[in-house]
């Protein structure tokens, strides 16, 4: 299987008139996994935690949207050998690793996976990011690289430009930090420059107004880390931008 870097949207990503039917396209040229892996932007737990392994409620971590958005299912599978063989790989002397057995998926997780499995049968198991430090999130992902063997589609789920803030006061348009960012994360990606990428708060171009808080740029990460080794770089597979933001997302393998 490959690993993928999405960029997962908000809610209302579902009303878009473009976006669904990119992830729709996507998933539908994959193979189809055995099993999903979900690194998102939206769960920080240390140690590092597994989710729940059956079926359990979403995580509906947003405030202030319509009703509908939160009567959304997603009624996956859950991945209980998946959560074995991830113990395997990943416990180690200075890396713990619990269980959350009630924590069900968050927006970053599902609501990408609507759009892209829709029939919710494949088992989903989510993990937390234990730090925000890209080199230790690359580590966990050389760690976990061994499961896109056996049929598991690894995602890291984030947002490639992420400041609501500065949003707020750009005005219409995408503004030039978010523009600049993107070219520059396209070109790092297509040359599998993962020192740059590694170090992108100073050497991107607005690197730190693009991100001025890293957790949506984080599950990059550990899809980078689980493609090691790969001949080629990262593939752009979306682009373009949501609200402002870019929305790439990118194909590994």
């Amino acid at each position: 299987m490959p690993a993928l870097y999405l960029s997962h949207g908000a809610p209302p990503l579902a009303d878009d008139p473009v976006w669904p039917g990119q992830l729709a396209a996507w998933s539908a040229a994959l193979p189809r996994p055995r099993a999903i892996l979900m690194i998102s932007a939206h769960w920080e737990e240390a140690p590092l935690a597994l989710g729940a392994t059956e079926t359990v409620p979403l995580v509906y971590d947003f405030w202030g949207f319509p009703e509908r958005y939160y009567q959304v299912r997603y009624e996956a599978p859950g991945a209980p050998a998946l959560a074995e063989s991830v113990r395997k790989l990943l416990r180690a002397p200075g890396m713990p690793v619990q269980d959350i057995p009630d924590r069900g998926l968050d927006h970053g997780a599902y609501v990408p996976l609507v759009e892209m499995f829709p029939d919710a049968g494949i088992p989903v198991l989510q993990v937390s990011m234990p730090t925000l430090d890209p080199q230790c999130l690359l580590e966990i992902g050389r760690r976990l690289a061994p499961l896109r063997d056996e049929g598991v589609l690894i995602v890291g789920s984030g947002f490639f430009t992420h400041n609501l803030a500065a949003l707020r006061h750009a005005g219409g348009g995408v503004p030039g930090w978010s523009a600049e960012f993107d070219d520059w994360g396209q070109r790092a990606l297509a040359a599998a420059d993962v020192d740059a990428l590694l170090d992108f708060e100073h050497k991107a171009p607005d690197g730190k107004l693009a991100h001025p808080r890293t957790e949506h740029f984080a599950p990059l990460f550990v899809a980078l880390g689980a493609a090691e080794g790969d001949p080629v770089g990262g593939r752009s597979v979306i682009d373009g931008f949501w609200m402002g933001l870019a929305k790439r997302s990118v194909q590994f393998g």
